[in-house]
């Protein structure tokens, strides 16, 4: 699934926390967003953008 699409889906879920980009790691794209001065990662899966974790809140 293009990455547009990932992040289109995933950051209106976040509650408004600051959104600073994408890493890639085999078939799982890492977005990475900061609230209140913690690191939130959401791993998703890129072949279906299916949320498979996340870490930091």
């Amino acid at each position: 699934m293009p990455l547009p699409k990932i992040e289109r889906r995933v950051v209106p879920f976040m509650g408004g926390a600051d959104y600073l980009g994408p890493e890639l790691r085999g078939d799982t794209y890492r977005l990475k967003f900061m609230r209140g001065g913690r690191v939130i990662w959401v791993d998703v899966d890129a072949a279906t953008g299916r949320i498979i974790g996340r870490s930091g809140d």
